[in-house]
């Protein structure tokens, strides 16, 4: 798909994000760049640096899907986000393409950007984020 850019981040489920912070800093040495509280998807949000890409820390914050994702499985990877251009369009090529959207549109995430999942079933079983950036003020 042409509209493919890159991988905007990998998010890791965690439930303490400052001792999450804590271990990336000691074992790679990176900071924070951002870190908020996603009303939208009651979740907070650190992301640390790599490279052109991110590691997304996320805790729930009253997010019940977040929490039994964390009560069965444990911490560790909760999905890919993969950053597209025309966000609108892509999910209507892969509904065409019959494709399991959890988004039927676009809803704003963390850093303002344009967002919306793939059912995991889609992507053999990972759950992908589409990210398309807000535009720049």
């Amino acid at each position: 798909m042409s509209r493919v850019r890159k991988i905007d981040h990998v998010a890791v489920a965690v439930r303490d994000v400052d001792e999450a912070v804590a271990r990336f800093r000691k074992l790679f040495g990176i900071e924070p760049v951002a870190r908020e509280l996603v009303a939208s998807q009651h979740t907070e949000a650190v992301l640390l640096p790599i490279g052109e890409s991110h590691i997304e820390l996320i805790a729930p914050r009253g997010n019940a899907g977040l929490e039994r994702f964390l009560d069965k499985r444990g911490p560790g990877l909760h999905h890919i986000a993969i950053e597209v251009r025309g966000l609108g369009e892509v999910l209507a090529a892969l509904r065409a393409l019959g494709v399991e959207l959890i988004d039927q549109t676009p809803r704003v995430g963390a850093r303002g950007h344009h967002v919306a999942f793939l059912h995991p079933g889609a992507a053999g079983g990972v759950l992908i984020e589409l990210v398309e950036p807000a535009p720049e003020p």
